[in-house]
């Protein structure tokens, strides 16, 4: 009995010291930003130019700013949580071959950013994207909103506060801590997570178009978390099952077409 009750003592104390790891560790799990600058055209994405944003804290930010042509809509894009915006420079390419414009976000402490993140500073990121778009000159009725993954919690935390046109969601999910309690079903993950990004909560604020994207094989993101995201939209919604796709389906050529034509018919009927 003595050597049980060692071994369940010893489970006990191995599984404590693994909560306390994860818990003052969890911003260093879920963010994995590439803090090095890159410019637009070493980038391969040289009709942007980059700009400095301030946020409301008072955090310096890198964008990259491509004008629309007159008329046509402008694409604010939230990035995924790994790399930076300039590992983004293909589908940036394909976005705007129709004359869109585009403004990408470098949220802090991400390729030439300052700050640390954390889900209140991106959500601020978003917001100072979202401002340095209306002072561009871009109505609100032209502003279409990209999230990507991460970015997906980002987009419609802002969607929520702001008037959009439009918002594109690749691999989004319900929330971030749903994500985590399916994948560390092992810890009371929804006890211990800051940073939950509950877009389940704030989608029923959104009165914008929504279009969501997801890979039926995203490995990342389960395909099950962006459904029952969408079943919480409100109309008018609409879901693309990119079959066989895994967590990037914006990647394939024909999806991100597709994403265009939306993206302009959303902007005509305006």
């Amino acid at each position: 009995m003595a050597v049980l009750k060692g071994f369940i003592i010893a489970g006990v104390a191995g599984y404590a010291v693994i909560l306390a790891f994860l818990y003052f560790s969890q911003r260093r799990l879920l963010y994995f930003p590439d803090r090095q600058s890159v410019s637009p055209e070493l980038a391969g994405f040289s009709r942007a130019q980059a700009h400095e944003l301030k946020t409301s804290d008072g955090v310096s930010l890198v964008a990259w700013y491509a004008a629309p042509e007159s008329g046509k809509p402008l694409i604010l894009y939230f990035h995924g949580n790994a790399g930076q915006i300039a590992g983004r420079s293909r589908r940036f390419g394909e976005l705007t071959r129709d004359g869109m414009g585009l403004l990408a976000v470098s949220y802090r402490g991400y390729g030439g950013s300052g700050g640390t993140p954390d889900e209140a500073g991106l959500i601020m990121d978003a917001r100072a994207a979202y401002d340095y778009a209306l002072l561009s000159g871009a109505p609100p009725g032209r502003i279409f909103l990209l999230g990507e993954s991460l970015g997906s919690g980002v987009a419609i935390a802002l969607a929520s506060q702001v008037k959009v046109a439009g918002v594109l969601l690749e691999a989004p999910y319900s929330s971030i801590v749903d994500v985590a309690a399916a994948r560390y079903w092992m810890f009371p993950v929804r006890w211990l997570m800051h940073d939950q990004f509950r877009s389940d909560l704030r989608i029923p604020q959104v009165n914008a178009s929504i279009m969501i994207v997801h890979g039926t094989a995203d490995p990342v993101v389960p395909f099950r978390f962006g459904e029952k995201l969408f079943a919480l939209a409100n109309e008018p919604k609409n879901f693309v099952r990119a079959a066989g796709e895994g967590h990037q389906p914006l990647d394939n050529v024909e999806i991100v077409q597709q994403a265009r034509k939306w993206i302009l018919h959303i902007a005509g009927s305006k």
